[in-house]
C-alpha cells in the first residue's frame, strides 16, 4: 500500500508529532493523545474492509470478569489490507513520529505483537481498568508506548466502548475517548498508567468494537518509572461491583481446601483392580 510508505506521508507525520509534542507531554492523567483521521483514508478503508469477523480466524478468546474480548497477533496470516497497516505501524516513519511526539528516543517495535495485534470486542464485552505488563515476555525490554487505531464506522456515543484513562488514585476517569473510525490513541505505559474499556459494550448485535494495537519498547527506562517485572495489574473502580463468570463465582465461595482436593482428584488416574 504505497500511500502508507510515501515520503509525503512520512513528512506529514513528523510535522504532526512536532506540533503535538507539548500537548502529549502535558496531558492528564498521564501523557497521551488521540488523533483523528490518522491513517490515509484509503488505507483505513481497506483495513476495515479486510478486518476479520469473529468467526473467520482462530481468535484468542478472553472470557472472564476482567476482560471479555478477542485477540489475534499472527499478523502474517491476516488479510493484506490489515497486514500492511500493521507492518507500517512497526516501520521507521512511525518510530520517528513516536520519538518526536513522546520525547522517548530509540524506540523498538515488536515483530511478535505480544499482547497486541487485532482486538475485537463483541456486545457485552469489556476490558477492566489496568496497568499493562511492563517488560516484553521474550526480550525483557521495557514497554514504553501503546498505539491503538480504531476501525468503527458510524459509531454512536450510546454504543459505548470508550477508552478510559484513570488517575493514579483510581478516583476518576480523567479522559474518555470514543473509538471512532480512523482515530488513533497513543499513550505512555508505566506501572500506574491505568486505562481500559470497563463498561460493557452496548453496540447492536452483529457489530463489534474493532482496533489495531502496537506496542513499543526501549532498553531501560527512567529510574522513577522502574519496577520489577509484572504482568497486567487490574484495578477496582469505586462504586462498582466485580463482574464474575460462573466459574469465578464458584471459586470465590469455595474453601481453598476443597479446591485443592478437587485438583488432586482430577489429577489421579484410576488403577484397575487385580
Amino acid at each position: 500500500m504505497e500511500v502508507l510508505f510515501s515520503d509525503a506521508f512520512a513528512k506529514k507525520l513528523e510535522i504532526l508529532a512536532t506540533e503535538k509534542a507539548l500537548q502529549y507531554k502535558n496531558a492528564k492523567p498521564f501523557p497521551h493523545i488521540y488523533i483523528d483521521n490518522f491513517l490515509p483514508e484509503e488505507a483505513a478503508e481497506v483495513a476495515l474492509a479486510d478486518f476479520p469477523e469473529p468467526k473467520e480466524l482462530e481468535w484468542i478468546k478472553f472470557h472472564e470478569s476482567k476482560q471479555r474480548k478477542l485477540a489475534y497477533n499472527a499478523i502474517e496470516k491476516v488479510p493484506p489490507g490489515v497486514r500492511e497497516v500493521m507492518y507500517f505501524l512497526n516501520s521507521r516513519p512511525i518510530l520517528t513520529f513516536l520519538e518526536i511526539l513522546t520525547g522517548i528516543d530509540d524506540l523498538i517495535p515488536d515483530p511478535y505483537y505480544s499482547g497486541a495485534g487485532l482486538h475485537q470486542i463483541q456486545p457485552g464485552g469489556n476490558l477492566e481498568v489496568h496497568a499493562d505488563f511492563n517488560r516484553h515476555p521474550r526480550f525483557k525490554l521495557d514497554r514504553r508506548i501503546n498505539m491503538l487505531v480504531y476501525l468503527n464506522k458510524d459509531w454512536k456515543e450510546e454504543y459505548g466502548g470508550h477508552f478510559e484513562l484513570w488517575n493514579t488514585e483510581m478516583t476518576a476517569a480523567e479522559e474518555k475517548i470514543l473509538p471512532v473510525f480512523n482515530r488513533c490513541t497513543i499513550f505512555s505505559t508505566t506501572t500506574t498508567s491505568y486505562h481500559g474499556h470497563p463498561t460493557p459494550l452496548a453496540c447492536p448485535p452483529g457489530r463489534t468494537r474493532k482496533s489495531m494495537a502496537t506496542y513499543y519498547y526501549s532498553v531501560g527506562r527512567p529510574e522513577d518509572e522502574s519496577y520489577d517485572q509484572h504482568g497486567s495489574i487490574f484495578k477496582h473502580r469505586p462504586g462498582t461491583l466485580p463482574r464474575l463468570t460462573l466459574k469465578e463465582a464458584v471459586r470465590a465461595v469455595t474453601p481453598p481446601i476443597l479446591i485443592t482436593m478437587a485438583k488432586g482428584l482430577g489429577g489421579k488416574k484410576s488403577v484397575p483392580k487385580k
